[in-house]
């Protein structure tokens, strides 16, 4: 793990704030044949909507995820519409099980409405029917369109996400298309402690699909997470999108998630120094933790010192740690200014943009990284001025949504 700080001097006369970059990668897997087993339900929308090369498509995909599995695994099928069908209840996955899966599945047709909340949890619910703390468990929802049948409250699905998750249930969402409510799949994914992807086009299912499930075989550490222990009154936040918990005075804890084999982790944390002394000192100590002490836990600390103004407005800047978190920054612009787009305040959102363009130009000087995310914001300025096609909306979405959660912009996990 290494851990360095935009700078290392703050103002005595009143709170002062200062960034820390944390990064690492997480273990490789390797090529060992033994790994921890799954326990996954595939949910799959047989709405209307998804008549035609969707389904086909959709039900090839499960194919190719499914021939992934090992029989020490299970697994469960689910297709819905307003009725929920059953398809294979949970079941080890041998070869014969597979086989017979697939031959249930081509069957499947398109037709009816869409009750997401309730073909979700009756996945969860046989996931749940096995559940073993030995095994990874998760719930893969794969839909192209609204919740109009059954639970509809995204507060209510969002809830028992978070429910299932302290369980040991994970939810993953898939939506795919223009119709689909990123908002309901998004906050779903993060209260069920899995991941959100954007499917653009039905050709794209199998390597979404396939790609999470072949993430979730190759977890290496579970519930992972930055652990940050600082002085009495220090606060402590991070400018990603994870949750950040308080643990008692001077510890808070970052939970990251389940990581994967070689996973690149790029976290900011955020520390908010009460005043001091000139010349005193205030430091934090950095660790790593993981379920099963997976990830090294020896503690990186750093070390910030009380100085006068003139001697802070003189320190060197790190400009590593200055573009991971202008990019975090723009990151949240975007996602507030497509909000007020959305809302069709145009002007509005693109001051939003402008006002975070002219904050990272005060400190860009000539670097060439800082003015590339300036640039960026210039240009979404120009295109959040105006309606956006619904397409345009979801990749502008899901965009700011990966780099929040040190992910690839397609959702994957970025490899070290």
């Amino acid at each position: 793990m290494n851990v360095q700080t935009d700078r290392s001097l703050i103002r005595p006369a009143h709170s002062g704030r200062r960034y820390a970059l944390v990064t690492f990668s997480a273990p490789d897997a390797g090529s060992s044949p033994t790994r921890q087993p799954v326990n996954v339900a595939f949910v799959l929308d047989r709405s209307g909507s998804m008549g035609g090369g969707k389904i086909s498509l959709a039900k090839q995909a499960l194919g190719q995820a499914l021939r992934l599995l090992r029989p020490s695994d299970r697994f469960a099928v689910v297709f819905y519409d307003d009725r929920i069908d059953l398809v294979v209840p949970s079941t080890p996955a041998s070869p014969e099980a597979i086989d017979n899966a697939i031959n249930h599945v081509a069957a499947i047709e398109a037709r009816g409405s869409t009750d997401l909340g309730g073909g979700w949890l009756r996945g969860c619910e046989q996931v749940a029917q096995h559940l073993d703390r030995s095994q990874i468990a998760k719930c893969l929802l794969l839909t192209d369109g609204l919740a109009n049948q059954g639970i509809r409250d995204t507060h209510e699905l969002q809830r028992h996400a978070r429910e299932l998750r302290t369980r040991g249930i994970a939810t993953s969402t898939l939506g795919l298309g223009q119709d689909f409510n990123e908002d309901l799949l998004q906050k779903m994914a993060d209260a069920g402690g899995g991941r959100s992807y954007y499917i653009e086009t039905a050709v794209q299912i199998a390597d979404t699909l396939t790609s999470e499930l072949g993430e979730t075989l190759e977890t290496v550490a579970r519930r992972a997470g930055v652990r940050v222990a600082a002085a009495d009154g220090v606060d402590i936040s991070t400018l990603n999108a994870f949750e950040c918990r308080r643990l008692d005075s001077r510890t808070s804890e970052i939970r990251l998630g389940d990581l994967v084999s070689r996973q690149a982790v790029s976290l900011v944390v955020q520390l908010r120094f009460p005043g001091g002394v000139i010349g005193a000192t205030s430091s934090a100590d950095f660790s790593l933790f993981d379920e099963a002490g997976t990830l090294p836990a020896a503690p990186v600390n750093c070390t910030w010192t009380y100085a006068s103004d003139a001697d802070n407005d003189r320190q060197p800047r790190n400009v590593v740690v200055d573009r991971e978190v202008a990019s975090l920054y723009a990151g949240k612009a975007r996602e507030q200014a497509l909000a007020l787009n959305r809302d069709e305040r145009f002007a509005d959102a693109q001051r939003r943009l402008k006002a975070t363009a002219d904050r990272i130009r005060r400190y860009a000087g000539t670097d060439d990284g800082l003015k590339a995310i300036i640039a960026e914001l210039a240009e979404r300025h120009h295109v959040y001025g105006h309606e956006l096609a619904e397409i345009a909306k979801k990749r502008e979405v899901y965009a700011s949504y990966n780099r929040g959660r040190m992910r690839e912009a397609d959702g994957k996990a970025r490899r070290g």
